[in-house]
């Protein structure tokens, strides 16, 4: 046997010449002198065996007569319509081959550039484009509204357990947030909600009051049923400066986001025993899935139902809106985009971006002086930097955003309401994303200064502009986190899951961004695949979940 490999390894060569392979038959049968070295077989046997090592062998016989020159059977390669097929094979794996070379050249983040303008490829829209499928968007309605027939007996005034008093700190959205957290403190207490103060905000320094934005008497009134609210401190309560600074009645104990349960257990007492009280501070000071359903559904109703901004806000918002809608002639969808990328927020991630060393050395200054604590001396930052963006903890830039959306399948006509703070490095920063979506605005761009004049006073004013027209977008595209962009999220799911809500998946973009070998068609694959999930759909709610951005277990309904 070790002989018969032996000759199977080198084909036709095993024997001597051609006459010897014919008078064998084939160059695998042991010859005459082979066998007498071997034991002798009986003719009937030697015969069979004979056979069976040809049958056996057969088609090593055909591919080693492939390779060799043996005339007894034909050479495929000679075969003038087996080498056209082959020739055009080779061809073929060369096309494929020179397609994928020039397929990793165009990386996303390569698409062609010409100055400050990207070029990306077309890319085919898809039906959902600018609304979530129907089938996914029905099962689920909203449920925290009033029910008029439903009335539940407040106790009188002279039995309520006290009254509690608030200042609503930070912006716009942490305001209203910080709102209807204190009604459901009010109520988990069965206390007396003094109409909270707004906060001068020390960034923006406004002192905008609550009746200045909001709709005082609809508020009230909406919640009539709920929880008693007084516009101001009872007469009766003298020193109303004490209520401002006084430490004696200030409750300052309360841990972020506690449960019901510790109101009632260490500040209702207090509240008995002062009458009055304030709570400070109070961002985040009250938990979601550590609180009763019904408290959640009531916070729900004071945000989508009670807190109105005034009429002349809800006019203006409407006017923007339709003038968008209408900026082509005829009717046409319109995107909204929040875009963080202001110097404070791009300071305040301690995220890198591109720029030239001018700018970077300024921006180490500018966080140096404005959080030193984090600063340090800056030789932690560079790692730091490339951690957060691994996990998709930086504001997008304004090209990466452009990217993104062309990706998504939205063409350069979309047009986009723009939701924004000064942007970080001006309109060389904002030039790619205006130069692939040209149809870009701004409120300032969609109004006239006349008809802006009148909400210049308040900062919070001009904010809720923005909540207004993002919010009634068929679109609305979010760049960072932030209170603003949850509340627009949530709302939009509480009105029925049909508005899509694009929370893009930083942390994966980040990854594709950096990778020099993908390829613009799987960059797309991977948007759009990625993305089809975080368009603002029907979500469970889960442990410590954020109801502002996700109302759908204790705000809404089987369909």
């Amino acid at each position: 046997m070790a002989e018969l490999r032996h000759s199977a390894s080198f084909g036709p060569r095993a024997t001597s010449s051609p006459m010897k392979r014919d008078a064998d038959s084939s160059p695998l049968i042991p010859s005459a002198t082979a066998d007498h070295h071997h034991h002798h077989l009986p003719d009937d046997d030697e015969e069979r065996d004979r056979h069976s090592l040809k049958d056996r062998y057969r088609p090593l016989q055909y591919l080693s007569s492939f390779f060799g020159d043996d005339p007894r059977v034909p050479n495929p390669l000679h075969s003038p319509r087996i080498s056209f097929f082959c020739t055009l094979l080779l061809i073929l794996v060369g096309l494929l081959s020179l397609f994928s070379i020039v397929n990793k050249l165009n990386a996303p983040y390569l698409c062609k550039k010409d100055g400050i303008t990207l070029h990306c490829p077309h890319v085919k829209e898809s039906p959902s484009l600018w609304e979530n499928p129907l089938s996914s968007t029905t099962s689920w309605k909203p449920c925290a509204e009033r029910r008029d027939g439903v009335i539940e007996e407040l106790p009188p005034e002279n039995e309520t357990n006290g009254y509690i008093f608030i200042h609503a700190e930070g912006g716009l959205n942490q305001q209203r947030i910080a709102i209807c957290n204190a009604v459901a403190v009010a109520k988990i207490m069965n206390a007396t909600l003094i109409l909270p103060v707004l906060k001068q905000d020390q960034i923006w320094k406004d002192q905008t009051k609550f009746e200045d934005i909001f709709d005082v008497d609809h508020f009230i009134d909406y919640l009539k049923y709920d929880v008693r609210i007084v516009r101001d401190i009872p007469e009766w309560f003298t020193d109303k400066t004490e209520l401002f600074s006084s430490i004696r009645r200030t409750v300052k104990n309360i841990p972020k986001y506690a449960p019901a349960q510790f109101y009632i257990d260490n500040v209702l007492p207090r509240v008995k025993e002062k009458r009055i009280m304030a709570l400070k501070p109070f961002v985040d000071r009250l938990g979601y899935d550590n609180v009763p359903p019904e408290i959640n559904k009531l916070r729900c109703r004071v945000n989508y139902h009670a807190l109105k901004f005034l009429p002349d806000i809800e006019q203006m918002a409407d006017l923007l809106a339709s003038r968008m809608r209408n900026r082509t002639g005829s009717s046409n969808p319109y995107m909204a985009l929040h875009l963080r990328f202001e110097k404070g927020m791009v300071g305040l991630s301690f995220c890198d971006f591109v720029g030239t060393r001018e700018e970077k050395a300024k921006m180490a200054e500018y966080r140096q002086k404005e959080w030193p604590r984090r600063y340090k001396n800056g030789s932690h930052l560079w790692q730091l930097a490339l951690q957060k963006r691994k996990e998709g903890r930086c504001p997008l830039e304004p090209g990466e955003v452009a990217v993104i959306l062309r990706a998504m399948g939205y063409p350069k006509e979309t047009q986009i309401y723009v939701a924004s703070g000064q942007v970080y490095g001006g309109q060389n920063r904002m030039a790619p994303l205006r130069n692939m979506f040209p149809n870009l605005v701004t409120k300032e761009e969609l109004a006239t200064k006349e008809e802006l004049d009148g909400f210049r006073k308040h900062v919070t004013s001009l904010a809720a502009l923005d909540f207004l027209v993002c919010l009634k977008s068929d679109v609305f595209v979010m760049t960072h986190g932030g209170n603003f962009a949850k509340l627009i999220i949530g709302a939009r799911r509480y009105m029925g899951h049909r508005l899509k809500s694009i929370k893009p998946d930083k942390g994966l973009m980040s990854k594709s961004f950096g990778d020099p070998y993908m390829g613009w068609a799987t960059f797309v694959e991977d948007v759009v695949v990625t993305h089809q999930t975080r368009t603002g759909l029907p979500e469970e709610t889960f442990p410590n979940y954020d109801l502002w951005e996700n109302p759908l277990t204790p705000c809404m309904c089987k369909a």
